[in-house]
């Protein structure tokens, strides 16, 4: 019986088939390949100069294994160079971050306590934090922001006055828990679960 004649074209492998991830060999750091980073970084993201002195960093860390590479002291020096190069620009303004990202989260009904942490995540320094923190803290109408926030937050969790279930003091003691895990303050949490239905709709409006 005469045997079928080969075919050129092999069969495509199988999608279950484990796909070979081909890793390109590290690049060498230089001067202006890192001020090259770290103005496509700046591009598309707002920094704190914490944040894009351990970005640049992780960057020559990585290039360490490249043919030639300059010692890890010396690539540092250049990270902390270029961030201060930048910060003396304007293009970096640890300042101008936190505030942005403080309105930000307080637009998006976080309380004080996220937003701290969020900001010292970036390195702003705890001082410049609480200031930001505290500057943001009351609304236009003179209302509490952290109080406003915490009213949301049960609200949209059908926590205290908005529980379709009756309370108890079960009740009470885990939604002033979850208040708490949320980064709201003590004082506030118990505050916004005295308030009643009607009340809370004022405040959010």
């Amino acid at each position: 019986m005469p045997r079928a004649a080969p075919t050129s074209r092999e069969e495509p492998p199988s999608e279950d088939a484990p796909r070979k991830t081909v890793r390109r060999p590290p690049k060498r750091m230089t001067e202006k390949r890192l001020a090259n980073i770290a103005a496509y970084y700046l591009q598309r993201y707002s920094s704190t100069a914490p944040q894009l002195r351990q970005v640049l960093t992780r960057r020559c860390d990585r290039s360490q294994k490249a043919e030639g590479a300059a010692p890890r002291a010396e690539m540092i020096e250049w990270v902390n160079a270029l961030v201060a190069r930048l910060v003396a620009a304007g293009a970096v303004n640890d300042a101008a971050y936190a505030a942005g990202k403080a309105a930000r989260m307080r637009g998006l009904g976080k309380g004080s306590g996220r937003i701290r942490a969020a900001l010292r995540a970036k390195g702003i320094t705890a001082d410049e934090a609480e200031r930001v923190v505290a500057e943001t803290a009351t609304r236009a109408d003179g209302s509490s922001a952290d109080l406003a926030a915490a009213l949301g937050y049960i609200r949209r969790r059908r926590l205290g006055p908005f529980r379709k279930t009756p309370r108890d003091r079960d009740t009470d003691r885990r939604d002033l828990g979850a208040l708490v895990r949320a980064g709201f303050g003590l004082d506030v949490a118990r505050e916004a679960l005295k308030i009643s239905d009607t009340e809370a709709e004022d405040w959010n409006e």
